[in-house]
């Protein structure tokens, strides 16, 4: 079976995503490039005897070197030199998107265009005659409509068509104008005399016209000065001509190429509407009404989340349990052996009480997936950004806050979308302010324990809203202080709507579940293994527990543990807060991973019955007031980024003090914040 290798590129918001899932659906691969933290994601699908590998490259505007998605993307197709470069284009807004495609062109890659949301630009009243548009382009033209899985077959063909015919020269290419062309030629002679290695590599035209747009990659890996000095001269004699830079000059001249094309092979076959987008529009980012519906919109999907998660909630809490009780049913009742409550107090329950929540994390990644697959998270960010501005920062950093409430690791790499670094690093360091998955499960232990079912989703609601209330303020805070600078201006693509499709939806909930239970199946268990160690060892002299029942014992003896002995020593500072040793012990652990802060309280009150979560809340009930257990909340939704949050910090900031500034800091803030609400709480109680 033959191999072929298909590198998707695509404008963000062409249905470059939607597209890679419908063709390799659930054999993918999500990995990370080598020395770089942008996702890298690779499927494969079999046809006519053809195994072709798609690689999802990062979307992106253009081929520059401005930004590592930029540089994968360029270096993907140029040096790893794919069978066939598939560029997904928004049919809808083709000059646009066709200006990557010229790039593409100039590299001599070997094109398929897949013309993809066909059907939004025949409602929109585009005609396009695609054989002529291909004969232009000198590549194949696919109409697609990834959401419906319409083109797949014929996106197929012309791939392995294209690769079959292999890289060839273009007859036309891109014509740059006489003043240009002359100064290309005289460029690209020296690099065929000077930079034969790098001519041969990557194609002369392509090289020079590079260095005339003073590509600083490519300048850099030039080795002789006679070939920067004839470039210096070319682009002197170009600025004096034009009176602009080279690589304007060049832009402009593709957009020509790109307007001449689409005048001689589109018509515009009815007069231009509003459409339903900017009916919409004209309701969701309404100054007034924008804000509201946004709130309103999270806190139905807050609602929804305790609602419908709370039936394969319990029926997951029953398998855990009866798991238990087999395992535990191995030995002679009443016996003490440490391998018993090793598996059964540690692991089984360690990790099913994390587990037991995956129905509430798979319903908000639904609901999350469902709002940015329709457009509507561009729209939030459209909103935010009017109060984002006024502390400094603009609407694209809602963006990665957003996808915070997923996970902090993805949401802050997601800031490299941010060019200004003084809004990156802002974004960065109240980024673990918007409670993640993990958090989620800490609030879906303490929210029922204390909380009636009609107030279960208002509490979580308000919650979430303190995070973001608070990331707003620290934001400003930190811009007024340790980031002071000018924002840029806000500039933003609102994508048209777009009904989700079941097949997409899955893929996104599979891929962020998987992750879930591969996180509770290694890193949970494994925690858990070693805080019931903790929790089980030394063991205190027998005569030390004679006459004690065995709730007693079972005290005396956690109390002498080693993890025992450091709540203790912990539990003057956390008091204050409310919280004891055992809540203390649990915070210790949560800092590890934030769902270990439920399996350590598993493993505190030794909770193995049929009903694990609700035997674990009735000992915080008998234990704690809703006081505290919404102070223990509020502590968990500020201190302590994990472990794998602070170190993407410090890898995308590339610095330790960046990473201890966010740890130290947000962990005095929960402290300060939780300090004064159960303080004041108590005293109006």
């Amino acid at each position: 079976m033959k191999r072929i290798v298909a590198a998707l590129v695509g404008n963000p918001n062409s249905g470059k995503s939607s597209l890679f899932n419908l063709i390799t659906g659930s054999h993918q691969h999500v990995g990370n490039y080598p020395g770089v933290t942008v996702e890298k994601k690779e499927g494969v699908c079999v046809h006519k005897g053809h195994e072709i590998l798609f690689v999802d490259l990062p979307g992106t505007y253009s081929l520059t070197a401005y930004s590592e998605e930029e540089i994968i993307t360029r270096r993907f197709v140029q040096e790893d030199r794919p069978d066939v470069v598939v560029d997904v284009v928004d049919a809808s807004n083709i000059e646009r998107n066709l200006y990557l495609g010229t790039q593409l062109i100039e590299m001599n890659a070997p094109l398929v265009f897949a013309f993809n949301m066909s059907d939004l630009a025949k409602r929109r009243g585009l005609v396009f005659d695609l054989e002529q548009l291909s004969r232009l382009l000198e590549a194949r033209i696919v109409p697609t409509v990834g959401s419906k899985g319409e083109g797949r077959e014929a996106l197929l063909d012309a791939i392995v068509e294209t690769a079959r015919e292999g890289r060839k020269p273009r007859i036309h290419g891109l014509n740059y104008g006489g003043e240009i062309e002359e100064e290309l030629a005289r460029v690209e002679s020296v690099v065929l005399s000077q930079e034969k290695e790098l001519a041969d590599k990557y194609g002369s035209r392509w090289v020079a016209l590079k260095l005339i747009e003073q590509d600083d990659e490519i300048v850099g890996k030039v080795q002789h000065k006679e070939v920067l000095d004839v470039v210096t001269k070319s682009v002197f004699h170009l600025r004096g001509i034009f009176r602009d830079e080279p690589e304007i000059i060049l832009a402009d001249r593709r957009y020509g190429f790109i307007s001449g094309a689409c005048q001689e092979t589109i018509k515009n076959s009815v007069e231009r509407r509003h459409d339903a987008s900017d009916v919409i529009d004209a309701i969701v980012t309404n100054r007034v009404l924008g804000l509201p519906i946004f709130l309103l919109l999270m806190y139905t999907v807050f609602w929804l989340t305790f609602t419908l998660g709370e039936y394969p909630m319990l029926g997951l809490e029953w398998c855990f349990g009866r798991l238990g009780a087999a395992v535990s049913g191995l030995w002679p009742a009443g016996s003490d052996s440490w391998l018993r409550s090793l598996l059964v107090d540690g692991a089984i329950a360690g990790v099913g009480g994390v587990v037991i929540f995956l129905p509430n994390i798979l319903l908000l990644f639904l609901a999350i997936a469902m709002l940015e697959d329709t457009g509507y998270m561009a729209r939030a960010a459209f909103v935010m950004d009017r109060i984002m501005h006024k502390i400094g920062l603009h609407g694209k950093s809602f963006i990665p806050m957003l996808i915070g409430f997923g996970c902090s690791v993805p949401a802050i790499m997601a800031t490299r979308i941010l060019e200004n670094r003084r809004n990156r690093l802002t974004t960065i360091m109240v980024i673990p302010l918007m409670s993640c998955g993990a958090r989620l499960t800490i609030y879906s232990l303490i929210i029922p324990a204390f909380f009636t079912p009609h107030w279960r989703g208002p509490v979580m609601w308000l919650v979430y809203l303190i995070g973001i209330l608070l990331a707003v303020i620290c934001a400003k805070a930190l811009r007024l202080t340790v980031f002071q600078g000018d924002t840029t201006p806000f500039v933003m693509e609102l994508p048209p709507y777009r009904m989700p499709t079941p097949r997409s939806i899955a893929i996104h909930m599979w891929q962020r579940s998987w992750m879930f239970l591969k996180k509770a199946g290694t890193v949970i268990l494994w925690i858990s293994v070693v805080l019931w160690v903790l929790a089980s060892f030394p063991k205190p002299a027998p005569e030390r527990l004679v006459g004690l029942d065995r709730e007693h014992a079972q005290q005396v003896a956690l109390e002498y543990s080693v993890i025992g002995r450091v709540g203790r020593f912990v539990e003057p500072a956390i008091r204050p807060l409310g919280f004891d040793w055992r809540i203390g012990t649990a915070l210790i652990g949560s800092v590890a991973a934030k769902e270990v802060f439920v399996s350590q309280l598993g493993i505190v009150y030794a909770t193995h019955t049929d009903n694990n979560a609700d035997a674990l809340r009735e000992k915080l009930q008998a234990h704690y007031t809703p006081l505290v257990g919404f102070c223990i909340m509020l502590f968990s939704l500020i201190a302590t980024p994990c472990f794998a949050t602070v170190a993407m910090t410090r890898q995308e900031t590339r610095s330790w003090r960046w990473a201890a500034f966010q740890f130290i800091g947000l962990t005095v803030l929960a402290y300060v914040i939780t300090l004064v609400v159960f303080q004041v709480g108590r005293f109006l109680t």
